[in-house]
């Protein structure tokens, strides 16, 4: 049963109130007021009664201790996205609130610091920082520490989609012999659309030169300057179409090589970087054919835009592109599809006509000599007339 005690001592007035917790452990809190502890009381018995029962020590955590230990927790993540985690709480998160207990942490406060976040740097940058945050309160609300995440409903920046670029046949082929020794790298990734990663790490073995296929099994970043092996995002292998004329290509390319060797290979040897590749071959190579701000991103969008213009439908372009699903790849290129709702028509009408043709006898399908011309269909098909 809970209670409130006042006590004096040396003068002091001070109530001591005390409960049990839904486990039956006693539980002391002073207040200096009366009012407060009374509040205090209500809030912890109507915790009680509906289930949302925190343990204040659990709260008493700090921000940046909870964090760490969250951090720890992301095994499941990729080198590369947990080393931008990391980096978003040394820079963002840790300095503003890494010595706040999770107890102290308001909507309010949140929502002030977004704005202060979102006024220094862009509003991509803004949404990743807060969605870290948010992600580490919300495992303290898993853990029974937190009633609710106080970084849920924050007001975020809105992102303005860049332009992408996208390039014709001819300037994929330009941009490639300007490459000069990187022309199949060039060709390989607007005519695959692989991510650069994956690219760099593809091996002769994972090559079906007559099927026309490459298996996407793993790739590299490089993480604090260190090439990273992994598996795609997303964690799944695909395979990719690749173009009979760049077969023709690949083949001598890996002639003789082993199955475990690299396809693609850096100046040295190793596997190509980003990084490298742009700022050494790419940035003045595409200069010289005149597209100026190129990255090896825009060969990816280049790929999803020719297979588009090709014919490919949504979820062959998916599967191309690694995307995990359908939407996914109709948020980014939807507007890159054509406007077949004329054709849709046609269809339809078409399809509606031949099915209805079965239906009518021969004396139906003749009309008679003196019928106007726009009448001479069979039967039913009449009621498809304007």
């Amino acid at each position: 049963m809970a209670s409130i005690e006042k006590r004096i001592r040396n003068g002091r007035v001070r109530w001591y109130m005390r409960y049990r917790d839904p486990a039956g452990l006693q539980r002391t809190k002073t207040f200096d007021r009366k009012v407060d502890a009374d509040r205090f009381l209500t809030s912890i018995e109507s915790a009680k009664l509906t289930g949302s029962y925190i343990d204040p020590a659990a709260a008493r955590l700090t921000v940046g201790a909870w964090a760490q230990r969250w951090l720890d927790s992301q095994t499941h993540l990729k080198p590369s996205t947990r080393e931008r985690y990391a980096g978003i709480l040394r820079k963002h998160v840790i300095p503003r609130w890494g010595t706040t207990q999770l107890a102290n942490v308001s909507h309010s406060a949140v929502q002030t610091w977004i704005s202060e976040v979102s006024a220094a740097r862009s509003a991509a940058t803004t949404r990743k920082v807060h969605r870290v945050l948010s992600l580490i309160l919300a495992m303290a609300v898993k853990d029974d520490r937190l009633v609710r995440n106080p970084a849920a409903g924050i007001s975020l920046p809105r992102v303005n989609s860049a332009e992408r670029m996208y390039l014709s046949h001819q300037q994929v082929h330009e941009l490639a012999n300007a490459c000069g020794a990187q022309r199949l790298v060039v060709l390989f990734l607007a005519y695959t659309g692989v991510r650069f990663g994956e690219m760099a790490a593809l091996r002769v073995g994972r090559l079906d030169l007559v099927r026309q296929r490459a298996t996407i099994a793993e790739s590299v970043t490089v993480v604090r300057g260190v090439q990273t092996w992994g598996t795609p995002k997303g964690h799944e292998r695909r395979e990719v179409p690749i173009p009979r004329f760049l077969i023709d290509d690949l083949a001598p390319h890996v002639a003789g090589r082993k199955p475990e060797d690299l396809v693609f290979t850096g100046p040295r040897g190793g596997a190509l970087r980003s990084q490298g590749f742009q700022r050494l071959i790419l940035t003045e190579a595409a200069k010289s054919v005149g597209l100026n701000g190129m990255h090896p991103h825009a060969l990816r969008h280049t790929a999803a835009s020719l297979a588009i213009a090709s014919g490919a439908n949504v979820k062959v372009v998916q599967q191309m592109l690694g995307h995990k699903s359908a939407t996914m790849t109709l948020d980014l290129y939807g507007h890159l599809f054509p406007d077949q709702l004329d054709q849709v028509a046609e269809h339809l009408d078409a399809d509606a006509r031949a099915a209805v043709y079965p239906l009518c006898t021969r004396a139906e399908i003749a009309p008679a000599a003196n019928e106007p011309e726009m009448q001479k269909i069979p039967c039913r098909a009449r009621d498809f007339q304007g």
